[in-house]
């Protein structure tokens, strides 16, 4: 995956590291950043946020303005657009890179303002309460901040179809986020009562909206028509369904994996687990006393977060149908992306596009 990153990176000549770089060098970022430094030796969830994009290891969290990027040049110009091309760069038009970093921004505020904690749940062992309470504002703040600089800079773009499908995109991300809160909010809830289609439309507006969104409104800044603005939506939208795909297998694919609670009971594989095997016998399995919970040391959790359950849940999965399935649909949402790309001339853009495809879909 880094590698195809890495590749990708060069071909538009656009490390993704630079991408909301305008934005992060302001003398009002730079003062939120000192006030952040204060919440250093606290357990605010904010300071691992930060040190995720400082330290992103795995290329995960600047991609979307990349693909976008990526999606621009493999289109190239319209014959609308010949009289523009002089305000190309690497084949790809200002305006693209001004969209590709808002993309950025938009994900990054979400990512910032998801880092906000509820007050009412803390522990003492989560620290002072004062603590936590400025991190909050802080988080408020400084992604509020960062949601209005892509706001000012999607209206200077001055495009009244690209302001409605990246607004469009926000309200998805809201509408996505509400509804993952408000489930786990519920006391009772150990899994959300849904199959695999109503997972595929939370994961759509969670994950998969502003990407597939974003290209397809770099398609009309560069007036292409509605059918390859529509295949540059199906690209963003099955090409990041599959990265979310890839991300749920990590825990029940990988041959070594110390960390038993490093997964989602809603995620994919679980999901199809549980369509499997039924509901009430997926509930039962998961509130079932493990054998070894009694040799657990200090205070016994709930047996739904138990370790020795989680392991017992992980194994059960690993051994059903929900694996391979969750495969199986990553691959599916692959090759539509790879189809759609289909309707683009050959390029090494299109060719880093599908490569993204390849490694999202590539398990040992």
């Amino acid at each position: 995956w880094s590698q195809v990153v890495s590749e990708a990176e060069k071909i538009v000549g656009y490390p993704t590291s630079f991408m909301s770089l305008r934005c992060l060098l302001s003398d009002e970022l730079s003062n939120i950043a000192m006030q952040v430094r204060k919440l250093v030796g606290t357990k605010h969830p904010l300071l691992d946020t930060a040190r995720g994009f400082v330290y992103d290891s795995r290329n995960n969290l600047q991609m979307r303005g990349l693909v976008v990027l990526l999606i621009s040049k493999a289109a190239g110009p319209s014959t609308a657009e010949l009289s523009f091309q002089h305000d190309m760069v690497s084949g790809i038009y200002s305006s693209q890179r001004s969209l590709a970093e808002i993309t950025e921004l938009i994900h990054t505020a979400f990512l910032v303002h998801r880092g906000i904690v509820n007050i009412g749940e803390l522990k003492s062992c989560d620290g002072p309460l004062k603590d936590m309470q400025f991190g909050n504002k802080m988080a408020v703040l400084s992604g509020d901040f960062l949601l209005a600089n892509a706001c000012t800079s999607l209206a200077q773009l001055q495009n009244t179809k690209v302001v409605e499908l990246i607004s469009s995109a926000i309200g998805d991300l809201v509408q996505g986020i509400y509804y993952e809160n408000s489930k786990s909010s519920e006391e009772n809830c150990l899994t959300d009562d849904i199959g695999i289609s109503r997972w595929k439309e939370q994961v759509f507006l969670r994950h998969s909206a502003l990407l597939a969104k974003s290209c397809q409104a770099a398609m009309e800044l560069a007036k292409h028509s509605a059918e390859i603005q529509d295949m540059a939506f199906q690209y963003g939208k099955h090409m990041s369904m599959s990265h979310k795909l890839h991300s749920d297998l990590q825990p029940f694919v990988k041959e070594t994996s110390s960390d038993t609670m490093a997964f989602s009971l809603n995620s994919a594989p679980a999901i199809l687990h549980q369509e499997f095997r039924g509901r009430e016998a997926w509930l039962k399995q998961i509130r079932e006393p493990c054998a070894r919970r009694g040799n657990c040391a200090g205070p016994k959790p709930p047996p739904h977060r138990c370790a020795c359950v989680f392991q017992q849940l992980q194994e059960a999965i690993k051994a059903g149908k929900g694996v391979t399935s969750a495969i199986d649909l990553c691959r599916c949402h692959g090759n539509r992306a790879l189809a759609a790309l289909e309707r683009f001339p050959p390029s090494e853009a299109r060719d880093a596009l599908a490569n993204i495809v390849c490694a999202v879909t590539r398990f040992p």
